[in-house]
């Protein structure tokens, strides 16, 4: 597997490339992000797969739902539908997908809604609910259309992003310096019982 990766690398290399420079045309003002009234957090990673996303956006629910109007914004993968759609208590999860459907039967008090454009998406819950006061963004942190006001990268303890490669060689989705753009780093799925020591090495290795 190791050698395999190591053949790998030129590919990811020209892929890093490529979304490296499309993050600084967005730091350079040339890709235009939209900027929102309401209060906005992103909750995202740098690699693919489960950094544990899902509870930390409903940690955020819990946190802030009995003082303020709430909605979720996500992609809704592996749906049927397409656009914009606005999670219904008798919504599916070929409608919205897996994790938003889980939002929606837990807290049927706040919004739901999936878009893959994440700026239609937020101006369509703008233009429904005229009250709304913060929207939560799930796997958003490379999705740089919108500014967020707050955004919390998710890094499991198990790979940690400082140790892995960009996409196919390895599971990150940009190079590891993306993380300078996180407001928040957590380290998720740690050990019951992690050494200061350990954390201090970690908290080194974060400082790019």
């Amino acid at each position: 597997m190791q050698s395999i990766r190591l053949l790998l690398l030129p590919l990811s290399w020209i892929y890093g490339a490529i979304t490296f420079l499309r993050n600084k045309c967005y730091d350079w003002g040339i890709f235009k992000t939209a900027e929102f009234s309401e209060a906005i957090i992103s909750v995202g990673n740098l690699s693919t797969g489960g950094t544990g996303k899902t509870p930390m956006i409903e940690y955020l629910i819990e946190l802030f739902q009995d003082q303020y109007k709430i909605a979720t914004l996500s992609r809704g993968y592996k749906r049927k539908t397409r656009g914009f759609y606005l999670a219904t208590n008798t919504s599916t999860a070929a409608d919205i997908g897996d994790e938003p459907l889980q939002f929606k039967q837990k807290y049927a008090s706040i919004q739901v809604a999936v878009d893959s454009n994440r700026k239609r998406g937020i101006e369509q819950l703008k233009a429904l609910s005229s009250d709304l006061q913060l929207i939560l963004l799930d796997d958003a942190f490379q999705h740089r259309k919108v500014r967020a006001g707050l955004s919390i990268v998710l890094s499991d303890y198990s790979n940690l992003f400082y140790n892995d490669r960009v996409l196919p060689a390895g599971t990150l989705r940009e190079f590891a310096t993306g993380i300078k753009r996180a407001d928040i780093i957590i380290v998720t799925k740690t050990p019951p019982l992690l050494s200061p020591i350990e954390k201090r090495i970690i908290l080194k290795k974060f400082m790019y």
